[in-house]
C-alpha cells in the first residue's frame, strides 16, 4: 500500500510552485507565480508568512551564507537575490500576511528574454551550487516565445542548450542525479510532455549529449516540476492528472502516489531525514468544487518504509 498525500496547508495559491526545504530553518519556501507572492511556513510554529513580490517570481534556490544567505530567484526580468530580516525568520508571526519587515529584492542579472511578454520558469542550482533556469512566455495562448535555459554564476548569466535541436516550448522538471553528472528538463507544454536527460560537465556547467528519458505521452499527465531521490529516481508531477511518478535512471515507471487535486506543480523532499514528500499546486480559474484543495500544499509520509530518501539540495554559492 501507498501512502496517501495528506493537507499541509490549505492554501488557494493561483499557481503554487518552486517549493524547497529549507533544512536549518525547519521550514518550507514557494511561491505563487502569478499572485506575485513568497511563502513560507516553518513546521516547528506552524507560521504562515506570504510576501508580496515586485514582479513575478517563478523559481527559487536556496543562498549559502557565504554568497549572503536567503535565497536566489528566477523573475520576469531577471535573476534576483532575496534577503530576510533575521528576526522575521527566527521569531515568525502568526499572522498570514507580513506587511511589515518585507525581503529586500536586488537584481544581479537581465536575462534577454527572446521574446516580449516572457519570465522564468523552473530551476535549481546544480549539485555544485550553480543556478539553472528556463524561461517561457507568460501566455502560452498567443506563442511560445523561443523559450532558452541559462546558468548563473560567477555574477555571469550564461545560455545553454545552444545545440539542442528538440521542439522546446515549456522548460520544466529540472533536476540533477545524485552524482550531478546528469541533468534532468522537461518540457510540459501540451505539444511536448517529454523528459530530457543530458550529460552534465560538473567542472564547466555545461549540459550535452542529450537523449529522450520520457516520453510523458505515454503515462497520466504533463511533466512539471521534478525531485530526485538518493536512488538517482526522478519524480516528477503529473498535473492534469492528479499524480507524482517515480522513475528510475533507466527511465521505468516504478509507481505513481495520487494527491488530491489535479494540478500538483512541484514535489520536494523534506524533513529532518528527508524522507517526507512535499508538493505544491495549482488553483485554477472556475469550478473547483471537484477539488476544493486546489492550490494547497500537501505532504506525503511514510516513504522511508519503502526505502525512499530525498537528497539535500546544494545552496547558490555564488
Amino acid at each position: 500500500m501507498l501512502p496517501q498525500a495528506q493537507t499541509l496547508l490549505a492554501t488557494h495559491c493561483q499557481v503554487g510552485e518552486s517549493l524547497i526545504w529549507h533544512p536549518i530553518e525547519n521550514a518550507l519556501y514557494w511561491v505563487d507565480i502569478t499572485a506575485k507572492q513568497l511563502h513560507r511556513y516553518a513546521m516547528e510554529t506552524q507560521a504562515h508568512m506570504v510576501w508580496e513580490t515586485p514582479e513575478m517570481i517563478a523559481c527559487i534556490a536556496l543562498r549559502s551564507t557565504a554568497a549572503g544567505g536567503g535565497l536566489i530567484a528566477g523573475m520576469e526580468s531577471g535573476v534576483f537575490s532575496i534577503t530576510f530580516n533575521v528576526a522575521v525568520i527566527t521569531q515568525p508571526s502568526q499572522t498570514v500576511q507580513a506587511s511589515q519587515n518585507k525581503p529586500t529584492f536586488t537584481k544581479l542579472a537581465d536575462v534577454p528574454h527572446n521574446a516580449p511578454n516572457m519570465r522564468f520558469n523552473d530551476g535549481r542550482c546544480d549539485r555544485q551550487g550553480r543556478f539553472l533556469a528556463g524561461t517561457m512566455t507568460i501566455n502560452q495562448t498567443v506563442g511560445v516565445g523561443n523559450p532558452s535555459v541559462y546558468r548563473y554564476d560567477k555574477e555571469q548569466l550564461r545560455t545553454l542548450l545552444t545545440d539542442f535541436v528538440k521542439p522546446f516550448t515549456t522548460p520544466n522538471g529540472t533536476a540533477f542525479s545524485p552524482d550531478g553528472r546528469t541533468f534532468y528538463l522537461s518540457d510540459s507544454h501540451t505539444t511536448q510532455q517529454r523528459v530530457w536527460a543530458f550529460d552534465y560537465d560538473i567542472d564547466t556547467g555545461m549540459p550535452r549529449n542529450h537523449r529522450e528519458f520520457i516520453d510523458m505521452n505515454q503515462y497520466p499527465g504533463r511533466p512539471d516540476g521534478a525531485a530526485m531521490d538518493t536512488d538517482g529516481c526522478y519524480w516528477i508531477c503529473a498535473t492534469d492528472a492528479g499524480m507524482i511518478h517515480r522513475f528510475t535512471p533507466q527511465g521505468t515507471l516504478d509507481y505513481s502516489l495520487t494527491v488530491p487535486v489535479k494540478k500538483p506543480t512541484i514535489c520536494t523532499f523534506g524533513g529532518v531525514d528527508l524522507k517526507t514528500l512535499y508538493v505544491a499546486s495549482i488553483r485554477p480559474n472556475g469550478d473547483v468544487s471537484d477539488q476544493p484543495l486546489a492550490g494547497g500544499v500537501f505532504v506525503v509520509e511514510g516513504l522511508g518504509a519503502l526505502g525512499v530518501q530525498g537528497i539535500s539540495e546544494t545552496p547558490f554559492v555564488g
